[in-house]
């Protein structure tokens, strides 16, 4: 019987074979991932739910089922965990918010039931901040989760606990979500992969927010994978994309191939820091030197091109994006920045500007900047007959410390300077707000010994094509590392 640590930290992909090779049982390969998860789990609080007992019979079954030459599909067996936003029939749905503590959904959320009807054993749920809405992922119902880089550190946030698990060896693959970075983000504090799809390929729906039970999709959000490699993220995202009923009747998904066959044949555009958004000269020097090892790889590299003006990109995502949230804010809330709209200049481009016009706005307003949204997205379209993809950071900084302080008033600090903390989400916005898919992997450690990720933007649609660069890339600068305290 292989060991629980040998066992701990292979992909996704490998585990399945195997399953499926009958090399080890499903019921004895979740004994060894329940058990790794005893030991190491309370270090970092990142699954907070478990099923073991469902998950136990369901892994019997598995193996009954390979004994008489059946299988369910290509994750049978493979123990896995889904974000706690996702809606598992019989698993708890806090969403992180107090109010949904005995929350106890009778439906599986489509995107996590394609995972099961693949084969997959679903045992525990992973933590994340207050109805998904931080860089970090702590809330009243389950804690706070740690970084198992370093446990004084964040693992990022919306999906935290998500990339902690896989990070720390609990699980091989999860289930994520994404609007500000909430994939991206943890993947890069982590040290892990993860993919935010090209816009409305996944379902959505059986997510909270919004409330349980809602019908809607809401804008710019997304459901994808994450994983250990960048092979892992395809053969996930191959089960997870595709329409749901009723379009599923008449359409059907097929995503072009990647647009190059060798690394060398590339053509990337590199957007590596911005006044915006500067990034801080440890994060900087591991996402150039990545870049540095793709040129001498043969890669055409241009670091002068741009596909969007950043500031008109930025508004026009933070009142999307506000729009989207504005139907759960408090009355008395909803009140004062309906008031406070028209009192603001017209030149005024502040964040807190931003937020208030795209909660205030009518639905008037809303179609003008969809207008412009479609004309970034045009931008974008005519970027990528010159480049297959964009290379960008998606954090300014390293995994930061907890703070769990007044979130207007948080700074992270940019090479020793207070930058202001939810102007973080503007190198995730730049894909969020066109639609793009987008794919961040490890490309190394900084000076401080944390994990950096290099987030690889996409053609719309073309999921393949940053999800291939992503594999290719690990080549030549390494892919995942364990954690040294969990290896």
């Amino acid at each position: 019987m292989a060991g629980v640590d040998e066992l701990a930290f292979r992909s996704a992909r490998e585990l399945a074979d195997a399953l499926r090779r009958r090399a080890i049982g499903c019921a004895e390969l979740l004994e060894h991932q329940l058990a790794r998860v005893a030991r190491c789990n309370p270090r970092i609080n990142a699954i907070v739910a478990l099923d073991a007992e469902g998950a136990r019979a369901r892994a019997r079954a598995a193996d009954e089922a390979l004994a008489r030459g059946e299988r369910w599909g290509p994750l049978h067996g493979l123990p896995i965990t889904i974000k706690d936003s996702f809606e598992v029939a019989g698993l708890p749905c806090t969403a992180g918010a107090p109010e949904l503590a005995r929350h106890r959904p009778a439906e599986t959320a489509p995107a996590a039931r394609r995972l099961l009807e693949a084969g997959a054993i679903v045992f525990g749920k992973t933590n994340l901040p207050y109805y998904a809405g931080d860089f970090q992922s702590y809330n009243d119902v389950y804690g706070t989760t740690n970084n198992p880089w370093d446990l004084a550190r964040s693992p990022g946030g919306s999906s935290g606990g998500a990339a902690a698990a896989l990070a720390a060896g609990l699980c091989a693959l999860e289930l994520g979500s994404d609007i500000g970075g909430s994939i991206r983000n943890p993947s890069h504090y982590c040290g892990v992969y993860g993919h935010k799809p090209t816009h409305g390929i996944v379902p959505l729906r059986g997510h909270v927010p919004p409330a349980p039970g809602s019908l809607r999709e809401d804008d710019l959000g997304v459901a994808g994978p994450m994983a250990r490699s960048a092979e892992d993220l395809a053969l996930a995202l191959d089960l997870l994309a595709g329409p749901e009923e009723p379009a599923a009747r008449a359409w059907r998904l097929a995503l072009p191939p990647a647009r190059r066959a060798r690394l060398a044949d590339y053509r990337i555009a590199v957007w590596l820091d911005d006044p915006l958004c500067p990034v801080d000269a440890e994060v900087g020097d591991v996402l150039q030197a990545a870049v540095d090892a793709l040129a001498r790889a043969g890669a055409t590299i241009d670091d002068k091109a741009r596909p969007v003006d950043a500031r008109e990109s930025r508004a026009v995502y933070l009142e999307l994006l506000y729009a989207v949230l504005a139907p759960s804010l408090p009355a008395p809330v909803l009140a004062a920045l309906d008031a406070r709209a028209p009192q603001l200049a017209a030149d005024d481009d502040s964040f807190a500007a931003h937020m208030t016009r795209g909660v205030a706005q009518r639905h008037r307003d809303w179609i003008a900047l969809h207008e412009r949204r479609l004309a970034l997205r045009a931008r974008w379209e005519a970027f990528f007959r010159d480049f297959d993809v964009l290379l960008a950071p998606i954090m300014p900084t390293v995994a930061i410390p907890h703070d769990h302080g007044d979130l207007l008033q948080r700074t992270v600090q940019v090479d020793g300077r207070p930058f202001s903390y939810l102007e973080q989400i503007v190198w995730a916005s730049y894909a969020t707000v066109a639609g793009l898919p987008a794919t961040v992997a490890p490309v190394g450690l900084a000076r401080s010994g944390l994990p950096v990720g290099l987030q690889i933007v996409g053609p719309y649609l073309e999921d393949r094509t940053p999800l291939d660069l992503a594999a290719r890339m690990a080549e030549v600068v390494g892919g995942f590392t364990p954690p040294p305290d969990f290896a």
